[in-house]
């Protein structure tokens, strides 16, 4: 059985909720230090993901009740919820002592199972059921592309060591994926015809190669010795 927490205690014991929430029409705004589960409900949502982060924000369409349109914006890292975002309440100060406590709720249990409050019945049933939308969205989003979240994972960027030379600054950049190098980019190189058309020739035997042990190109020595010395300080400090 579930049970509801008066709104009325809220009101006259609880203005410390009050004075932290400043709610609007519009939109109000909870983080929580730890991440949580998702959802969506029978309502379609739209999700969208900051890729490696894990991170994935979903908004539920919009539930209207007799009191007012209630809609959620919910972010998730993995399956955890992370935040609860209001993006439409009802304008009423029962909903405006409700809300603080359904997202408190909600980031307690990591699911859409929390209490209904009590006063505040219409906008918390509509709540969970926006909450449950956004919930398996996200779970549809995170096996939708698994390989791909595996990929972004394992993707790493390293910058290799900046050295001077008489031609100028040589730095590279590398792009992994695990072990592999997927992309070399000069961070800086000497502004010169040699090293322009030495660069692409560097850059293809290293990902011919997978390692730092490649030709230097005839011409632009200097530039190729710093590149390598570059390249391999990259790729000793991967992790």
């Amino acid at each position: 059985m579930k049970r509801a927490i008066p709104v009325v205690v809220l009101s006259i014991a609880g203005l410390v909720p009050v004075w932290l929430y400043q709610p609007s029409a519009e939109s109000s705004t909870v983080q929580a230090t730890t991440p949580a589960p998702s959802t969506s409900s029978s309502s379609s949502s739209s999700s969208s993901s900051s890729g490696s982060s894990g991170t994935n924000v979903v908004t539920t369409t919009t539930v209207d009740t007799e009191k007012g349109p209630v809609q959620l914006q919910v972010t998730f890292s993995g399956t955890k919820i992370t935040a609860v975002k209001m993006l439409q309440q009802p304008n009423h100060p029962q909903t405006t002592a409700a809300v603080p406590v359904l997202v408190a709720e909600t980031l307690e249990a990591q699911s859409a199972d929390i209490d209904t409050v009590s006063g505040a019945t219409i906008t918390s049933d509509a709540y969970k059921e926006s909450l449950q939308a956004a919930i398996d969205d996200n779970a549809k989003a995170a096996s939708a592309s698994p390989s791909a979240s595996a990929s972004e994972a394992s993707s790493q960027t390293v910058d290799g060591s900046a050295l001077s030379t008489e031609k100028g600054p040589v730095q590279v950049q590398v792009t992994f994926s695990g072990t592999k190098i997927t992309a070399v980019k000069m961070l800086q190189q000497p502004n010169h015809p040699q090293t322009t058309a030495a660069v692409p020739v560097l850059v293809a035997e290293t990902l011919e190669a997978q390692s730092a042990d490649i030709d230097t190109v005839s011409g632009a020595t200097i530039t190729s010795d710093a590149y390598k010395e570059s390249l391999q300080a990259a790729i000793d400090a991967r992790g």
